[in-house]
C-alpha cells in the first residue's frame, strides 16, 4: 500500500509506516489518518509481517494536526466527533497490536504526533529529535492517548509540567526521562532501528504478544493478580511449538525458528 500521505513498505518481516508530507513535518490530516489507521490494520493482518516501525519522511516524525484542515470558527467544529472518527480507533490499534511497534523518531514530534510516538513500544529517536505536548499552546488538552502513557513513561509530575507549559524536551533530556529507549547519531538512525526490528521480528510471535499484555496488566493491577497473569500465560507459552523449538535448539546449539506456532 503507498500513496502520496502514508507509505506502507514490507521488508525482512518489518513493516514501515511512514507518514509522507515533509513540507509541513508530517502534520496530520484526515487522509493520513485514514491512511495510517489502513496501514496499521494491514501489518497486523499480514503473517509476513512480525514488527512494525513508524516514522515520518524528511525531518521531522509528525508535528501534530494539521490546523489549516480545520475550517470555520474553531468552537464550530466537532473535535470530539474528530478524535472518534480518527483518532481514537487509530491509537486504539496501535497500542493493542500482538505485534511490536517502534516509533522511529528522526525529529520533533508534537502533539498528537508525540501521542502516536507514545502509542508505540518504543522509541528509538535521532539526535537532535525533540518532544513537546503542544496542545496546551493553542488552550487544548492532550489526546490521542497522551495522558494515559506519558505519566506512565516519566511519572505523573514531568508528564504534568510537559502538558500544561507546551515545553520542548531534548533529545538527551527525553533519554534521561525514559521517554524514548534510545538515542542515536541521526546517521545510524534507520540501522539501529532496524536491527531492534528485526531483532523482534525474529522471536517468537506469541510469546512476545503475551509479553505485551503481560506488563499492561502489571501497571494496572496488584501482585497476586499478576501472578495469576503471569502463570497462565506461562502455561500458555510452555504448550506453544515455538518453546519446544527454543528447547530444541538450546540443546542442539542452534539458533531457534520461531512460527508463530
Amino acid at each position: 500500500m503507498s500513496d502520496q500521505s502514508v507509505e506502507f513498505i514490507v521488508e525482512e518481516s518489518v513493516a514501515t509506516i511512514a507518514l509522507n508530507n515533509p513540507e509541513t513535518l508530517n502534520a496530520l490530516t484526515d487522509e493520513m489518518l485514514e491512511g495510517l489507521t489502513a496501514a496499521v490494520k494491514q501489518a497486523e493482518k499480514s503473517q509476513s509481517v512480525r514488527a512494525i516501525v513508524l516514522t515520518g519522511r524528511g525531518r521531522g516524525f509528525c508535528s501534530g494536526q494539521n490546523l489549516k484542515t480545520f475550517a470555520g470558527e474553531p468552537g464550530e467544529r466537532d473535535i470530539g466527533q474528530h478524535l472518534d472518527t480518527y483518532y481514537h480507533p487509530l491509537i486504539q490499534r496501535l497500542a493493542n497490536l500482538e505485534k511490536p511497534t517502534i516509533a522511529m523518531v528522526n525529529g520533533v514530534a508534537a502533539g498528537a504526533g508525540m501521542s502516536l510516538a507514545l502509542a508505540c513500544d518504543y522509541r528509538v529517536a535521532a539526535e537532535g529529535a525533540r518532544f513537546s505536548q503542544a496542545f496546551v499552546r493553542i488552550g487544548l488538552v492532550p489526546d490521542s492517548g497522551s495522558s494515559y502513557f506519558l505519566p506512565r513513561l516519566i511519572g505523573y509530575s514531568r508528564a504534568l509540567e510537559m502538558a500544561s507549559t507546551g515545553m520542548m524536551v531534548d533529545d538527551k533530556t527525553a533519554l534521561a526521562w525514559g521517554l524514548i529507549n534510545r538515542l542515536v547519531p541521526a546517521e545510524s538512525l534507520a540501522d539501529e532501528t532496524y536491527s531492534l526490528a528485526k531483532t523482534l521480528a525474529f522471536g517468537p510471535p506469541l510469546a512476545l504478544g503475551m509479553i505485551k499484555r503481560e506488563m499492561a496488566y502489571g501497571l494496572s493491577h496488584n501482585l497476586t493478580e499478576a501472578l495469576v497473569r503471569e502463570k497462565d500465560f506461562q502455561i500458555r507459552a510452555a504448550q506453544t511449538q515455538d518453546h519446544r523449538e527454543a528447547i530444541k535448539s538450546f540443546f542442539a546449539k542452534t539458533p531457534p525458528v520461531f512460527e508463530g506456532r
